[in-house]
């Protein structure tokens, strides 16, 4: 099992085909796991890195596992793609990897080359989103008083609705409760979609990052995720949206993505090409 040493923790973390980097940031709660088929996929016109966010499933969970700051991750994420020599990268985030994947990008320009955004959860940009989030805080705050095993499953029946909790495997959903530690951590801690103090992207700041952007919504996600695309496109210069069918785990290798990746990956070199 290939692992880093980062920021104090060990990462796990899987690599895909070669050529032009490509970085991919799972949501909360999730793991690298749920990216594998896309991966393969995405590996197949470059080198697609994977990795399970400190906390979660296959990475190290520091002792005391008390909070994780939206900080954490974003360096976390910046010295993975260093020691890996993957920057700059093409970097795709769903959910909360996307929110990540923004502020790697505003503190780390010259490490991301590109931003795929598949509903990032970057709520404070619209009131009404931001209402829900905190509501949502809370609610798993006091589900957790009683069961803290039950936070992963309450988070994801507000984003992806009971029926599609409901589909999942048995598997599926005890992997996602596993993860509960982990987002009780966030919760716990600052800059993160359900944080008491989560991050707020002013418009100078964003304004200022000029990495070419696509931004996914999912016909069936939560209004409030559709608020905060629509709020995001307004305010990155360069970018570019997508209207997808289905619910909140957007593909990360649907033909949109795809798509994009054609257009903004740099060419191989000359040798890659020719091996």
């Amino acid at each position: 099992m290939p692992t880093l040493a980062v920021n104090g923790v060990e990462l796990y973390y899987e690599v895909h085909g070669s050529g032009p980097p490509v970085l991919g940031i799972h949501g909360t709660p999730s793991s690298a796991l749920l990216w594998e088929d896309a991966a393969e996929v995405l590996g197949r016109r470059s080198r697609c890195i994977i990795y399970d966010r400190r906390g979660f499933y296959r990475s190290e969970r520091p002792e005391p596992f008390e909070a994780v700051n939206l900080a954490d991750h974003v360096q976390d994420a910046a010295a993975l793609l260093e020691a890996l020599s993957a920057a700059p990268a093409v970097v795709i985030g769903r959910s909360t990897g996307g929110e990540i994947a923004l502020e790697l990008a505003r503190r780390h320009p010259g490490k991301v080359a590109a931003l795929v955004l598949l509903e990032p959860a970057l709520f404070t940009l619209d009131p009404q989103a931001a209402a829900w989030a905190q509501q949502l805080r809370q609610t798993v705050l006091a589900v957790a008083e009683r069961s803290p095993s039950a936070a992963s499953e309450t988070v994801l029946r507000a984003a992806l609705g009971d029926e599609a909790w409901g589909a999942l495997s048995a598997q599926l959903r005890q992997h996602f409760t596993d993860a509960s530690p982990a987002v009780l951590a966030e919760i716990r801690g600052r800059g993160l979609d359900l944080s008491e103090a989560p991050l707020e992207l002013s418009k100078a700041e964003a304004a200022d990052m000029r990495q070419p952007t696509l931004i996914i919504t999912a016909e069936d996600s939560p209004e409030a995720l559709h608020a905060v695309n629509r709020r995001l496109a307004e305010l990155l210069p360069n970018t570019e949206t997508a209207l997808v069918a289905g619910g909140h785990l957007v593909d990360p290798a649907g033909s949109t993505v795809l798509d994009f990746l054609d257009r903004h990956l740099p060419p191989l070199p000359s040798t890659e090409v020719n091996a």
